[in-house]
């Protein structure tokens, strides 16, 4: 039995992501993850305009009308939800937790799945994964993935992404989508990211705070390690130490952005502190243009 409070949040979040789904992402999913093929449906009469490729020769042949064939798409998708739930993700200066929009957008992501009839399945991650939802679709299912999503608690501070993208490897038996939303603050999971790119239409969504990206002048301020517990003294009236920051904060944005460069991955941006509806829908409008 779920908390009352729980429940109302499970509520009030399924509101708010349905909504943006039928305004403004359900055509966008469809046209951008297309089915897995075309299935035969039937034949049919033919009509001015068919194609002739598409005449079935030896129906027309047995009636004496000429038939041709009906195809349709194979839509259903199987759809990945990989989440991070390192301890990292607990951080947020300003309006929400990374942890809190990751949820958002998991339960965003998979109502668009289930609109178009696709199956989802959750995968919440840390140093090892610690909870698995399988394949499955229906409205009652998402309701399950956004109830673990806002509950879940995790065991573990650490993050290994590898761990995750291996254990996708092994529990998928087809291509699917899956979206992978972290900070992407771990390390080693580029060969394990190129692996999986190959398997699977894989989208990495990076949440990050603005102050992981500028160290504002605070004075000397001690800053905590969420993974490993660690308190560091920093002097951020230090220009240089600032500046030695900056450094630090872009080469490790330009690693990241590297490794998807080289498995040949798009990625979707997302700031705590703006709303991330926009970033996802111009995502999917790109690769829509694309196809």
């Amino acid at each position: 039995m779920l908390p009352r409070e729980l429940i109302r949040k499970v509520r009030k979040l399924e509101i708010v992501t349905r909504r943006l789904v039928n305004q403004y992402l359900a055509g966008q999913y469809h046209s951008v993850f297309k089915g897995r093929g075309m299935d035969f449906d039937e034949v049919r009469l033919y009509q001015p305009g068919d194609e002739v490729r598409l005449i079935d020769w030896n129906v027309s042949a047995r009636t004496g009308d000429m038939y041709v064939k009906r195809f349709v798409e194979e839509r259903e998708l199987s759809v990945y939800l990989l989440v991070d739930a390192s301890a990292s993700l607990g951080f947020g200066t300003i309006a929400q937790r990374k942890c809190e929009i990751a949820a958002e957008i998991g339960a965003l992501l998979a109502f668009s799945a289930i609109k178009n009839n696709d199956q989802v399945a959750l995968i919440v991650f840390t140093d090892q994964v610690e909870l698995f939802v399988p394949l499955k679709k229906g409205r009652r299912h998402v309701m399950r993935i956004i109830s673990e999503l806002l509950r879940f608690e995790a065991r573990s501070s650490g993050t290994n992404i590898a761990a995750a993208l291996d254990f996708l490897g092994r529990i998928s038996r087809r291509r699917g989508v899956a979206f992978l939303l972290s900070d992407f603050l771990g390390e080693g999971y580029q060969r394990a990211l190129h692996a999986m790119s190959k398997r699977h239409d894989l989208i990495p969504v990076v949440i990050t705070d603005p102050l992981e990206h500028t160290m504002p002048d605070m004075g000397i301020v001690y800053f905590e390690d969420p993974e490993s517990g660690d308190y560091y003294p920093i002097d951020t009236g230090s220009a240089r130490v600032r500046r030695r920051f900056q450094r630090l904060i872009e080469e490790r944005q330009n690693q990241r952005e590297r490794a998807f460069r080289r498995s040949d991955l798009d990625f979707v941006a997302i700031r705590s502190h703006e709303p991330y509806l926009t970033p996802i829908v111009n995502y999917f409008r790109l690769r829509a243009a694309r196809r």
